[in-house]
């Protein structure tokens, strides 16, 4: 079964012109969450994972997911001062403007293999951001996985250095 079939259009949502592409239904759904969460896993056989991120908020479901898997540690990148501990971070450029993201400062150690999981490749500031954080803790990042990808913004070509996974392609 197409995965696509769980992702929910949403007009106008957050603003007028923009189509949300709503995750709900597919979390709804114990079907399609283990449908999904099996072709990301198969997208990383023979790799070795340490650490799997998850990128606020919507990466935290199946990045935890993957990290159980994997029998890995899970790692949470916040907006700023969301965070309880000394944190690194990295800013990116929105279409109006910059935002930041934020992670401990321990929660990659060098030569750590980094599976980094985000719900949606957009223009690739964010994926481009956390790859920033994983280098300056000297992690190695496996893979870059997302569940859906919206092609037509290129943020491929921000991560293209890295090997990139996404389960849906729009």
């Amino acid at each position: 079964m197409a995965l696509e079939q769980y992702i929910r259009d949403i007009v106008d949502f957050p603003k007028p012109g923009i189509i949300f592409k709503d995750i709900t239904p597919l979390l709804a759904s114990p079907k399609g969450t283990e449908e999904c969460l099996q072709l990301l896993i198969n997208s990383l056989k023979e790799k070795q994972i340490d650490k799997v991120i998850g990128v606020e908020s919507r990466g935290f479901f199946f990045a935890t997911l993957l990290a159980h898997h994997f029998n890995a540690g899970f790692i949470p990148v916040r907006k700023p001062k969301k965070l309880p501990f000394e944190t690194i971070s990295a800013s990116y450029e929105l279409e109006y403007g910059t935002d930041t993201l934020e992670m401990h400062i321990d929660a990659i150690q060098p030569g750590d293999k980094v599976l980094i999981h985000d719900d949606v490749l957009a223009t690739g500031g964010t994926a481009k951001a956390v790859c920033e954080l994983v280098k300056q803790l000297g992690g190695e990042i496996v893979q870059v996985n997302f569940l859906m990808e919206l092609s037509f913004l290129n943020g491929r070509e921000k991560i293209k250095e890295y090997d990139i996974f996404t389960a849906i392609n729009y």
